[in-house]
């Protein structure tokens, strides 16, 4: 497996590689837990616990990405480095994706204010004069 620029990597399957990216479902739950190195009880508790919940194949099989992978060494490296409890990680990781999910908001409408054809810039003052002068003014 050779990592691709963009968060993509080449998997070589049947003799033929292909593009993939690494949130795309490749690896059951045996390969998995030997790449996190756990487990596969491991887990399916986590999966039970809604920590790190695989895509299911049609016949309920669970199928875990790159990233799910990582995810699961994060777990891990979280409960025996750091000592944090399941439900404990299971709250870091809500606000981790919570964060991730803000900070996607947010260059987005950055973006969307940045784009020069949406709006001309303005100089900021801090005081301002309005003059009003009516159409139906006599003696002019």
């Amino acid at each position: 497996m050779t990592m691709e620029a963009g968060g993509r990597f080449i998997v070589a399957m049947s003799g033929a590689a292909r593009l993939v990216s690494d949130d795309e479902p490749l690896y059951v739950i045996s390969v998995a837990a030997e790449m996190a190195g756990m487990h596969p009880q491991t887990l399916r508790q986590y999966d039970r616990l809604g920590l790190v919940s695989p895509r299911r194949t049609p016949g309920g099989g669970r199928r875990y990405s790159l990233r799910e992978v990582e995810l699961l060494r994060e777990v891990q490296r979280l409960s025996q480095e750091d000592g944090v409890n399941l439900v404990g990680i299971k709250r870091i990781l809500a606000l981790e994706a919570e964060v991730h999910a803000l900070r996607q908001q947010l260059e987005l409408l950055t973006g969307a204010v940045h784009e020069p054809a949406d709006y001309l810039p303005v100089p900021a003052f801090t005081s301002a004069l309005a003059v009003y002068r009516s159409r139906y003014v006599t003696g002019d």
